[in-house]
């Protein structure tokens, strides 16, 4: 399979199943659109009467592209799933979002978790709790030297205390057992002080800073229990932290829903604030919320998408270049063929534990009960759900078989699947839509970018 697509003025196409990406000119581009799996060696001299050219260049542009043929970088043959995630076989978890609260100090208006208690009671994690999790993950991770913790909430800095110890926890095992533990916080910034800034740059390998851009954008949607709005507090306090922080990863996350679509702005905005490394998520609501993207919202969102492309090849010209993070799926920063295949890890790799001790799939199923895996206390996993989860992949789903994108997203996110699209094998249409035009967009961004 092989998807062709025009950009800015630039000819590309993306190999689907070698994950290849060529930058052709106008005629090979053209010549393309004609031909299919198998190349036959010579020119069909049919194809002469639909391409106005000159006769020796369509030779020329048809033996390189019969090159490429020949060496499977294009139209290459489909990969399989790894057969290690299969029913039966122990898989590895790597990483685990703690819930250290459910509980929030903001009451974010299209927050997923229901403003930080998941649809129960607000409450914060024991330390026994976060104990019995780096436990069952020193347990469930096999021979994975490296794992991964991420502190989540409702807002972590609200059990920062606990957060604290757990890690204090963790590497004293990491001593005891050769493992190794990499840290996450993400956090809203309304608890940040000096000495929280300096302990969060000490031991958080990435932390998350979630703020929507522009200050009337923030207060809308980011607000308290009293409709205040945070972006005064809580942007010098995010300016500190990062440039305390010398280099280490970081990166502000946003939302934009129906209200801001002019995403792009908020992006400017926080990159004029000296932030470089930016993440902005389409949010991902039922239709009928006032915040939900809709199908109609699509062109809008196409058309600020390649507005950043833009912007950022120009910010790289101006020396004031910054990362986003969507943009970073091709080149160094791509998952790996094995990690495309499979998807989301979530419920296989990687779970969520709650303040109740139990054990979901992923965050954004905390609170659906139907999909709880086990409970930390009680010593339970049901490694059979883990086997259900491990056999969701693209091969699978209906959708996916005949998607140019099906290897840089995995299928989607199953929650967003199952709560949108209706089932795990049903991936949901606006966020298939948008992962394409990223691609597209990411793609040239990197042609450019080389190419100066």
């Amino acid at each position: 399979m092989v998807h062709r697509y025009r950009f800015q003025g630039s000819c590309f196409a993306i190999d689907v199943n070698s994950g290849s990406v060529h930058v052709l000119d106008e005629l090979t581009y053209e010549l393309l659109e004609y031909l299919k799996d198998p190349f036959p060696e010579e020119l069909p001299k049919e194809l002469l009467l639909n391409l106005n050219y000159d006769l020796e260049e369509v030779k020329e542009a048809y033996g390189e592209l019969y090159i490429l043929f020949q060496n499977g970088l294009l139209f290459s043959k489909e990969q399989v799933p790894n057969k290690s995630y299969e029913w039966g076989l122990k898989i590895p978890i790597k990483s685990a979002c703690l819930h250290v609260s459910h509980n929030c100090d903001l009451r974010c208006k299209y927050c997923f978790a229901g403003t930080g208690a998941f649809g129960g009671e607000r409450a914060t994690m024991s330390l026994e709790v976060g104990k019995l999790a780096i436990d069952f993950l020193l347990r469930r991770s096999l021979q994975q030297e490296n794992i991964e913790v991420d502190f989540f909430g409702g807002e972590p800095l609200l059990n920062f205390e606990v957060v604290k110890e757990v890690v204090k926890y963790a590497r004293a095992q990491e001593e005891k057992t050769g493992k190794r533990f990499r840290f996450t916080l993400t956090t809203n910034g309304r608890g940040l002080d000096s000495e929280r800034i300096s302990y969060i740059n000490c031991e958080m390998a990435n932390v998350v800073l979630s703020i929507d851009g522009r200050k009337e954008v923030t207060d809308r949607l980011r607000v308290d229990a009293n409709g205040s709005g945070c972006y005064d507090e809580i942007l010098p306090k995010f300016k500190d932290l990062v440039v305390k922080r010398g280099g280490k990863n970081y990166y502000v996350r946003g939302t934009f829903t129906k209200l801001n679509l002019d995403f792009v702005k908020d992006i400017r905005h926080l990159v004029k604030e000296g932030f470089k490394e930016i993440s902005f998520e389409p949010v991902v609501l039922n239709v009928r919320s006032p915040y939900a993207i809709t199908k109609n919202d699509l062109a809008q969102i196409f058309m600020e998408y390649e507005n950043l492309a833009k912007e950022m090849v120009w910010s790289k010209q101006r020396g004031d270049d910054f990362n986003f993070f969507h943009f970073g799926i091709i080149g160094k920063d791509a998952p790996c063929l094995s990690k495309r295949i499979k998807g989301c890890g979530a419920g296989v790799e990687y779970v969520a534990v709650t303040p109740e001790a139990d054990i979901y799939p992923c965050h954004q199923f905390v609170g659906r009960k139907e999909y709880v895996m086990g409970n930390l206390k009680d010593g339970t996993f049901d490694i059979g759900k883990q086997a259900q989860f491990a056999g969701i992949n693209i091969s699978k789903k209906s959708k996916c078989k005949n998607c140019w994108g099906k290897l840089y997203c995995g299928g989607g996110c199953h929650a967003n699947n199952v709560l949108l699209g209706g089932d795990f094998f049903e991936p949901y249409d606006i966020s298939c839509e948008l992962l394409k035009k990223r691609l597209e967009c990411a793609i040239w961004v990197s042609a450019e970018l080389a190419s100066r």
